[in-house]
């Protein structure tokens, strides 16, 4: 862990197409939790906080080098939107055609293309942004306190545990 620095953290949102309500079902959440280990155990990330809503996921995230912030943007975005479009095809082909965009590159779009990453350099920041990720679904009226809400890393904040196994606190 010594290649990581505390203030090298970056704050990364990633928006469903047209802020579509995707991820309201689990199996969706899944694929983006299943990502996020995968990411974790290959080393190319160290998670410190997340929240995955229902049209919009934000994490707290340093990147391990020689990765780079492309790269795994890329891969991450890319990765969840093909085992989307998959379980949609699988599932509920209705709902994958209203993915439909018929691009010269793609013929269905599950994110946003413009993804928000934002440098955290100071403590102060980095506690801002995990608050507010953890909030995010208080404020939606999903849960009553956020460490209740299940996608999210607010209980390992306010309990230690690690129920998902790939959390770090930021501290760390």
């Amino acid at each position: 862990m010594s290649a990581y620095r505390r203030y090298d953290l970056q704050f990364f949102t990633a928006t469903i197409l047209e802020w579509k309500f995707l991820l309201v079902g689990d199996r969706y959440k899944d694929i983006i939790i299943d990502s996020l280990r995968f990411l974790v155990k290959e080393q190319r990330i160290y998670l410190c906080a997340f929240v995955i809503m229902g049209n919009h996921i934000h994490i707290v995230w340093h990147i391990i080098h020689p990765h780079t912030e492309e790269e795994v943007q890329r891969d991450f975005l890319r990765f969840t939107a093909q085992m989307m479009i998959k379980e949609m095809r699988n599932s509920d082909p209705g709902l994958l055609e209203t993915f439909k965009v018929e691009a010269r590159d793609r013929k269905y779009q599950v994110w946003e293309r413009n993804s928000l990453t934002v440098p955290l350099r100071s403590e102060a920041v980095v506690e801002q942004k995990i608050n507010y990720i953890h909030n995010n679904p208080v404020r939606a009226g999903l849960c009553h306190i956020a460490e209740d809400y299940k996608y999210s890393s607010a209980g390992y904040y306010e309990t230690g545990v690690d129920t998902f196994g790939f959390m770090m606190h930021y501290k760390d």
